[in-house]
């Protein structure tokens, strides 16, 4: 306790200093003025509008990579000019470039701008905080995007309805926005003061550039806008938007056919000036994209990325802390597992779900005029039940899985100084009867000095479970880095307790640690020989257990990255791990594996993807002291741009771990370990043909397999002192031997027929197959994959977007 007391003492002093010096970031701003116009421009991109040809423009941009700080070419000028009426804001570019047919024009959909072509955005700071914008993006194809920005963070899930077009002639090429009202949230007062700055990416010459200066080796790109001025005498308008859907669904396997209809609505609407609820009512996920499952042989369960739009659009704050795994509202059932351990005699489980069912969902975020974030996250999700059978009698029964159940997410989060925050989060997962209830209350800080010289986080978290009574944890981290200069470093420390649990609504793989971290790095923020970036990079790493006080294992790490100035990049690194305790291998309290000291290497390439034909290459290998264990893995990544409509990358992953042993099984007196070999292949195919910005034919394919063979039938029981000792194990009593192949295709049709609308055709195709077979080889499980029944699902969703403030309007004119 004395040690825990002197380190908060210290923070606390920290904390003091860094507030008080705190300032914000001391700059030079262009200044831009918006001009109100009677008639709004044609957004069509070609820049004729008589409103155009009496507006000033403003140019001088500067370089921001490679170069920064280099005027823009003379052969590349680019002029801005901004104006503005009662509905919206717009904005004009002239794109200049003296060799126009070297411009890259590859067509993608919404928010994949960064691919092979030019790239203009808007960055739009309505408070002026230097924390938080809104960016928009238009490509030299003609595909639009937009991100939400909190301290150089980007959101690309964030999406709102602007339009921007583009044109092409002689002297370059030009794009138009129209951003409305809507879109932005800004308070209501007589005379608007926004901060602004602009970006133009010219891949061909592998440059970009921004209006307001951007000095990339100190703080975020927020903290450097420009000013927005002479917008007076606008009112925020109603925001609201309805995006009712439909969806029909066609389902076939084992020649049964299921057919289901649904319809619903996603809701957006601007409580106030700063603040907008957006709701999900009655949802339908059907088309969210598979997940990428595998052979998970660990202690830990399998983290999937979230597919659902609504718990990825506008999460910025539910994230703070990283206690928000989305994929606990409506995922697994609490007790599915449990439900076979219930049977009687002669019973079989006749249905048993293996997702919740979500009834609906809502958010409501913003942030005021203080800098105070405010955020309010609730999903309900229905009672799941098990039905079973009783094959003798005929009786019928249910078994809830999980009950009704409230989610809860309360987010404050106040920012300061345009560089600094402390955020209060509390989750709170609510089941009905008894089952588990769980809280989980977070403060965390991220504060920099006043020339963004030094950075300092820290967390304290205190989670609560109830079942059973009450089970307290807590956990904590805190860093300090230097953020200033080519060669920076940072220290950092973590703990928690073995009764730390955020799992109900978040999730850790690890509790019960005490570790500490080190990092010094070096690396270049102008072009240096053929390189116009560099990183080097040595961590060391400490891994303790809290309780009991022992030493896990020390680790230390080199990683190393090169961009040459012809855009071709690679690198590598090594790392050792000295011997290692593993707690949680066993799968029971108290007890760990000893595995031996490794060390390993890795290097890869990434070719030019300007180019028709680029390829990433990624390889390793890790190798065990006195021990015949080693680990292989090798990546390739050929990609080919058949045309700027097509688009074609295949991955395979190929891993190997050899003469490895881990967990098998564990008996009343023993833990059973085994000696397995381990290989996985895995096979996607990403591809796309987009006929414009607006339609697209999308396939996305994967097939992953794998395999744990015990052929060599070498059994251990773990000894108290981490060993090993062999065994004969019986595997008619328990087989381990794996083999695992699941094949996932998807193929859909996209066509955004209007702002914010959508069309969805999608055909799904699925096969699963496991077994024991785990001397197969990679022909012969895709042959026995094949035999198993396919499930194929056609579906059509429909999305129409509503602007209820455009169509009052439109009523009464």
């Amino acid at each position: 306790m004395r040690y825990d007391y002197n380190r908060i003492n210290v923070v606390v002093i920290l904390l003091i200093s860094l507030i008080s010096y705190s300032t914000s970031l001391a700059q030079e701003r262009k200044s831009i003025q918006a001009v109100r116009i009677q008639t709004a421009p044609k957004i069509d991109g070609i820049l004729t509008d008589d409103v155009w040809q009496h507006i000033p423009a403003s140019g001088n941009f500067i370089g921001h990579e490679p170069h920064n700080g280099k005027e823009e070419r003379t052969t590349h000028p680019t002029q801005v000019k901004v104006a503005y009426n009662d509905e919206a804001i717009y904005i004009a570019a002239y794109l200049y470039d003296n060799e126009p047919n070297k411009i890259l024009r590859q067509f993608t959909q919404r928010d994949d701008v960064f691919e092979q072509n030019d790239v203009f955005g808007v960055m739009i700071n309505t408070l002026d905080d230097g924390i938080n914008e809104t960016r928009f993006y238009v490509t030299s194809a003609g595909t639009i995007g937009d991100s939400r920005n909190s301290l150089g963070e980007d959101d690309f899930s964030y999406n709102v309805v602007f339009k921007a077009e583009i044109s092409f002639d002689e002297q370059g090429w030009y794009a138009e926005f129209e951003i409305p009202y809507s879109a932005l949230r800004f308070p209501r007062k007589e005379q608007q003061e926004w901060g602004i700055n602009f970006f133009r990416e010219i891949k061909h010459l592998n440059e970009n550039y921004s209006w307001n200066f951007i000095n990339r080796e100190i703080g975020n790109t927020n903290q450097y806008n420009g000013k927005l001025t002479g917008i007076t005498a606008i009112d925020p308008p109603l925001r609201l938007q309805l995006y009712p859907f439909l969806q029909g669904t066609s389902t076939t396997l084992n020649s049964l056919t299921q057919n289901d209809f649904s319809a619903g609505m996603d809701v957006k609407y601007g409580l106030s000036d700063s603040f907008t609820l957006d709701a999900t009512l009655i949802p339908d996920f059907g088309q969210a994209a598979f997940d990428n499952v595998e052979l998970n042989l660990s202690p830990f369960e399998q983290q999937f990325s979230e597919n659902r739009q609504f718990f990825t659009e506008g999460t910025e704050l539910y994230n703070k802390g990283n206690l928000f795994y989305s994929r606990r509202v409506g995922g697994r059932p609490s007790r599915m597992d449990t439900v076979e351990s219930q049977l009687y005699d002669n019973e079989i489980i006749t249905n048993n779900p293996s997702k919740v069912e979500l009834i609906n969902a809502l958010k409501i975020s913003g942030r005021n005029k203080h800098n105070l974030g405010i955020g309010l996250f609730n999903a309900i999700t229905k009672e799941t039940k098990a039905h079973i059978l009783n094959t003798a009698t005929g009786e019928k029964r249910s078994i809830i899985t999980e009950p009704l159940s409230n989610y809860n997410i309360l987010v404050l989060d106040q920012q300061f100084n345009k560089n600094s925050s402390v955020t209060l989060i509390n989750t709170n997962v609510t089941r009905a009867g008894d089952f588990r209830d769980a809280n989980v209350t977070g403060v965390l800080y991220n504060i920099y000095n006043s020339s963004n010289t030094y950075n300092s986080t820290g967390e304290v978290k205190m989670s609560q479970v109830r079942e059973d009574g009450t089970t307290s944890g807590m956990q904590t981290a805190f860093s300090l880095s230097k953020t200033k200069g080519k060669f920076r470093w940072s220290l950092a420390h973590e703990l928690a307790n073995k009764s730390y649990n955020p799992n109900d609504l978040g999730i850790l793989f690890r509790n019960n640690y005490n570790n500490f971290q080190g990092e010094l790095s070096y690396r270049i923020f102008q072009p240096v020989g053929k390189f116009n970036d560099m990183n080097v990079r040595l961590t060391v790493n400490q891994n303790r257990l809290l309780d009991p006080g022992v030493h896990t294992m020390t680790s230390f790490g080199l990683s190393t990255f090169f961009f040459t100035v012809k855009r071709f990049a690679f690198g590598g690194g090594a790392n050792y791990n000295t011997q290692f305790k593993d707690y949680f291998e066993p799968r029971v309290p108290g007890k760990y594996v000893l595995y031996n000291a490794n060390a390993g290497a890795n290097a890869w390439v990434s070719s030019d993807y300007r180019n028709k034909f680029a390829y990433d290459v990624r390889a390793s290998f890790l190798s065990y002291k006195e021990a015949p264990m080693k680990g292989y893995s090798l990546t390739l990544e050929p990609r080919y741009r058949f045309s700027d409509k097509l688009l074609l990358v295949w991955k395979s992953i190929f891993n190997l771990q050899d003469n490895y042993f881990g967990f098998v099984t564990r008996t009343d007196e023993d833990v059973i370990l085994g000696q397995r070999d381990v290989k996985s292949i895995e096979h996607s195919l990403r591809g796309s043909y987009n006929f414009d910005p607006y339609k697209s034919i999308n396939l996305r394919f994967r097939n992953f397999w794998s395999t744990a063979n015990y052929s060599s039938n070498e059994y251990f029981t773990l000894n108290p002192d981490g060993s090993k000792t062999s065994t004969n194990w019986d595997t008619d009593v328990y087989d381990p031997n794996t083999n695992f192949n699941i094949w996932n295709i998807d193929l859909s049709f996209n066509w955004r027929f209007a702002p914010g609308s959508e069309a969805i055709l999608l055909y799904r195709n699925q096969l699963f197959n496991q077994d024991k077979l785990a001397n197969l080889d990679f022909n012969q499980s895709l042959e026995n994959l094949f035999n198993q029944p396919a499930l194929h699902s056609f579906s059509l969703r429909l999305i129409y977007y509503i602007d209820v403030n455009k169509a009052r309007q439109l009523f009464k004119s």
